[in-house]
């Protein structure tokens, strides 16, 4: 392939990225996201007042979305939303809509967006195997502490599971700084938008961001225990976190503020869902 193909092969690529039909189904993406936190956050906050509920990561979320009559095609709605979200992770770390450059902050955040897709890949799988009816148990399983499992069994594995968990530290940390400075605004289509909805959407985000800040800090901090200990028993994902926070003192209060901060979280990707800038906006 010369020059000239590869620059057609790429122009395709992105007409491609910027297709109105993906340009719905990646909205979708962002109503399902938007779901999947805000149940995590209305189960964690009913865990926190005594009433219920339970402490479940995204792929409890899903499960408990399809836990209904309706449920296979709710599940196939999610699917398409996820998958066509995982593409968008990937559109974003190569074409940049964002604009976030190619310096080392900029290259950092697109290498999350690659994160990101995988991520979303791997709960795409997980949701195809409760559609074909075979992994429901697995809803129970915590997949970070297979992971650690996994990690601790390779050579300096305790090591490289302390620097994941202070990865996910300094992660949590930044979540911290984009809910003081608000980054977010800059990937909306604010012109599109009311007084009232940029301050809704810029309040929810800076809460949603603020409560996944305080369980990236837990996870890392439960990974970096796994790792000095060599016990992958010790890490755990967003459900574990959750009942972490509850057992501190004031863990009741705690829980329920992270988990108020979730569900702004769900909301803040449903106004990404209507307002977010994306390869199709921008033709």
């Amino acid at each position: 392939m010369d020059a000239q193909d590869a620059r057609r092969a790429g122009r395709e690529v992105r007409q491609a990225a910027a297709n109105p039909w993906l340009d719905r189904a990646e909205r979708l993406g962002y109503v399902v996201r938007g779901l999947l936190y805000g149940v995590m956050g209305v189960l964690a906050l009913q865990v926190a007042i005594g009433s219920g509920g339970q402490a479940v990561d995204q792929r409890g979320g899903l499960v408990f979305l399809t836990g209904n009559p309706f449920g296979r095609a709710v599940l196939v709605v999610c699917l398409v939303g996820l998958a066509a979200y995982s593409v968008w992770g990937l559109v974003r770390a190569v074409f940049d809509p964002w604009n976030r450059g190619s310096d080392a902050g900029g290259l950092l955040q697109r290498a999350a967006y690659v994160w990101s897709a995988l991520s979303y890949a791997v709960l795409v799988l997980f949701g195809f195997q409760l559609l074909v009816g075979s992994n429901r148990v697995g809803a129970d399983q915590d997949p970070v502490q297979g992971w650690a499992a996994s990690l601790l069994s390779q050579p300096a594995g305790d090591w490289l599971t302390v620097a994941a968990g202070i990865g996910a530290i300094l992660g949590g940390l930044a979540q911290f700084v984009e809910a003081v400075r608000a980054g977010f605004r800059r990937d909306l289509q604010r012109g599109r938008m009311s007084p009232a909805e940029r301050d809704a959407a810029d309040t929810v985000g800076r809460l949603g961001y603020a409560g996944r800040g305080v369980t990236f800090v837990v996870l890392g901090w439960l990974l970096v225990q796994a790792g000095l200990h060599r016990d992958p028993s010790q890490a755990h994902g967003y459900g574990g976190a959750f009942l972490f926070l509850l057992s501190q003192p004031f863990g009741r209060l705690l829980l329920g503020l992270v988990a108020l901060c979730f569900v702004a979280l769900g909301l803040h990707s449903l106004a990404y869902a209507r307002w977010a800038r994306t390869m199709a906006s921008r033709r």
